[in-house]
């Protein structure tokens, strides 16, 4: 079942796990090196974890409130 609508929901469908990225919101704000977790197709939900900022913690978004994803260079 697909429910999850959009550009970025497809990218991310096909992201693999892991993968470094920046994740610009639709309210302009901006989730910066955050690595990608997985995405749950049910209720659009995308994981990410923020070593960085948040060792450890989580950040969950509605991957159909994302603008645009910047996949980080190795």
């Amino acid at each position: 079942m697909n429910n999850c609508k959009g550009c970025i929901c497809d990218q991310l469908r096909r992201l693999q796990t892991q993968t470094e990225v920046d994740v610009f919101l639709s309210g302009g704000q901006v989730l910066e090196d955050v690595v990608f977790i997985t995405l749950n197709q049910k209720d659009c939900c995308a994981f990410f974890s923020d070593p960085e900022t948040e060792p450890g913690s989580t950040l969950i978004v509605d991957c159909q409130k994302i603008q645009a994803i910047r996949i980080e260079a190795d």
